[in-house]
């Protein structure tokens, strides 16, 4: 099949997703005009391959004789496509016409960019940012993400704030555009994380290595959000906490090392201890787990090499505030990036 030189393909990876195929697909198909529609099935048992082969047959399928998980799952699936952007986008989100134009036109101009985000609405309560992206993601001197729009739980309303085209330090990876060029020599997803900050850890790779990392706000989606693996689910739990210290271990520059590991580790069993004080015994020891597999993870000790590339100090990143965001949230109780 030829492409033409901005080809792009939508890739969607499901797992058991068939509700958010019925719902979603239909507007991704309808409203994606000129891109190629990819799905790229992870061994689902719940019929999801049956209905795309029925309802949607224009729809590229790719098929996973397992459940490799969004890293793996991802990186499987784009080795097997050409284009010149991709476009991961998970199975939970509504996109409106002309959705892709804005963040493709933005990508041509400038070469250096990698990677972009539109702004991320809640599907269910379209007035408020949704969780995962909201107006770009940040992070703080210790490691913390956080989204212009979203602090912890605290999600602000949507009234054109974040309307801009910014320099972001991560981009979300329910809906992540990508220089397919630049995806391939970075490697991809960091396969060990299987999921949960994996797109975070690819963003400071592609920033380690010259990109840019923006976000439009000239275009949005609608994101329903904890589709496959709700937020309680000490699941989660895990994954965010161990992949919230193995992205700091990969890619912090080493005289910084130290201190922020520590201090991010002081700060967890802190966390811990609130969810012990709060009844959930159960996300506790996924935090104790975390760290325990983080250390037993031979993978992670050796891919540090990327981290020797940086150049100058992580808190002068762009993309990185210089403070803590704990300590602005829980003890000065600010609630809006523009407090901080």
């Amino acid at each position: 099949m030829a492409y033409s030189p901005t080809h792009t393909a939508i890739v969607i990876l499901n797992w058991n997703g068939l509700k958010f195929l019925q719902e979603f697909l239909p507007s991704v198909v309808a409203h994606s005009a000129g891109c190629e529609v990819i799905v790229a099935d992870n061994a689902s048992t719940d019929g999801s391959v049956a209905f795309l082969q029925e309802h949607f047959p224009q729809v590229r399928l790719i098929l996973h004789p397992e459940n490799y998980g969004f890293c793996e799952g991802y990186n499987w699936a784009l080795c097997q496509v050409e284009a010149t952007y991709y476009v991961l986008l998970n199975s939970d989100v509504a996109v409106p016409q002309g959705w892709t134009q804005p963040i493709i036109d933005l990508m041509e101009a400038d070469a250096v960019i990698a990677v972009c985000q539109p702004k991320i609405i809640s599907q269910q309560h379209p007035g408020l940012f949704e969780y995962a992206g909201a107006g770009g993601g940040m992070l703080d001197a210790l490691g913390y993400p956080y989204c212009r729009g979203r602090l912890f739980e605290t999600l602000e309303e949507d009234r054109g704030q974040y309307d801009d085209v910014q320099e972001i330090f991560w981009a979300t990876g329910a809906c992540m555009f990508v220089r397919a060029d630049a995806y391939k020599a970075l490697g991809g997803l960091e396969p060990a994380f299987f999921a949960h900050m994996e797109e975070i850890d690819f963003c400071w790779r592609a920033k380690n290595a010259g990109y840019k990392v923006l976000y439009n706000g000239q275009s949005a989606v609608y994101h329903v959000g904890g589709g496959t693996l709700h937020k309680s689910n000490p699941r989660k739990t895990y994954l965010n906490f161990r992949n919230g210290l193995a992205l700091l271990y990969k890619n912090i520059p080493s005289r910084e090392l130290f201190s922020t590991m520590m201090l991010r580790v002081l700060l967890d069993w802190v966390a811990a201890l609130r969810m012990v004080l709060a009844g959930q015994k159960k996300d506790a020891k996924a935090v104790l787990k975390a760290h325990r597999d983080l250390l037993r993870n031979r993978s992670y000790w050796q891919s540090r090499r990327q981290a020797q590339r940086q150049k100058g100090s992580f808190p002068d990143m762009p993309g990185v505030y210089r403070g803590s965001i704990v300590w602005q949230y829980f003890v000065r109780q600010k609630r809006t990036v523009r407090e901080l």
